[in-house]
């Protein structure tokens, strides 16, 4: 990689706190950009001489290797955040992605399950072993708290306040936030914290896999395929809908958006009101197959 490359991920890293997934998707991006930059001339290219018309070209030729919109977006916010880094320390005097426009994106609403599918997939988890109490144990959790998965497995011992149904936990940029439980993944935890055997005295972390340490987040992705196989669910759910479920469920239950966004540790609240469309989408449907008159009958 370029000097200015590695300089602009160590920066990531060290002020901005990024999470490794973060940090795999800039350099991804930015390795990317940098091939794109050296197809046609000898020896590495320099991605601080790129003007806006190179940028702009780019973006044609990611769209041209059939990228999805989503894709596109992020790797050219990646070159975005790249070059604000650049202009900051004063390496460069002007943006060549000022002018840059993102790929228009399809509006596509979370994947959910219902109250019931979800409520099914929690009973189907047995729990005769240890493992079984942990996966239920997780599962509640990551529900009953709106958790993303990597908040789940960056649970600390210290984070729990069990008594009082809450967590401490760090999301996006290592942003604290207290998260209510409830009293079945409260109850659920305690169960597994009974059951758990960490491999060293000094373990810290909550959920740990077979061999006593700290969980990864492709696990429980893993772990809640087989589950939703073994129960008839769709396998493509993933962590990440447990959470998307939580915040449809409690809005079609009244709660308002601002409560919703708080519980979600959402930065803005127009990143919550996708959940909004979610319910009016099934609103829509519930009035469409049940209303006599929906259908223009007679």
């Amino acid at each position: 990689m370029h000097p200015s490359v590695v300089q602009f991920l160590a920066h990531l890293k060290t002020e901005r706190n990024s999470s490794e997934h973060t940090l795999r998707c800039y350099e991804d991006d930015m390795v990317l950009f940098c091939q794109f930059l050296t197809e046609g001339q000898e020896g590495e290219a320099n991605p601080i001489d790129v003007d806006g018309r190179r940028v702009r070209r780019y973006s044609a030729w990611l769209n041209g290797r059939d990228y999805a919109a989503s894709t596109i977006a992020r790797r050219l916010a990646s070159l975005r955040s790249f070059y604000r880094f650049q202009r900051r320390r004063g390496v460069i005097t002007s943006n060549p992605t000022e002018a840059l426009r993102n790929p228009k994106q399809p509006k596509r609403l979370p994947r959910l399950l219902r109250v019931d599918e979800i409520i099914a997939l929690l009973d189907s988890i047995a729990t005769d072993t240890p493992l079984g109490i942990r996966d239920r144990s997780m599962f509640e959790t990551l529900y009953g708290g709106g958790l993303r998965v990597g908040e789940l497995v960056g649970l600390n011992l210290e984070d729990l306040d069990l008594e009082q149904e809450l967590l401490r936990v760090r999301g996006k940029g290592k942003r604290e936030r207290l998260c209510p439980i409830g009293r079945m993944s409260a109850t659920w935890i305690t169960n597994w914290l009974q059951a758990r055997q960490p491999k060293s005295v000094g373990e810290r972390a909550v959920y740990l896999n077979r061999y006593g340490e700290r969980l990864t987040t492709r696990s429980v992705g893993r772990l809640l395929e087989t589950y939703l196989v073994g129960h008839g669910l769709d396998p493509s759910a993933s962590p990440h809908t447990l959470r998307h479920s939580f915040a449809t469920h409690l809005l079609d239950r009244g709660a308002d958006l601002r409560s919703v966004q708080e519980l979600l540790g959402h930065r803005n609240l127009t990143t919550t009101q996708i959940y909004t469309h979610v319910t009016e989408e099934r609103m829509l449907n519930v009035f469409k197959s049940a209303h006599p008159r929906a259908r223009g009958g007679n």
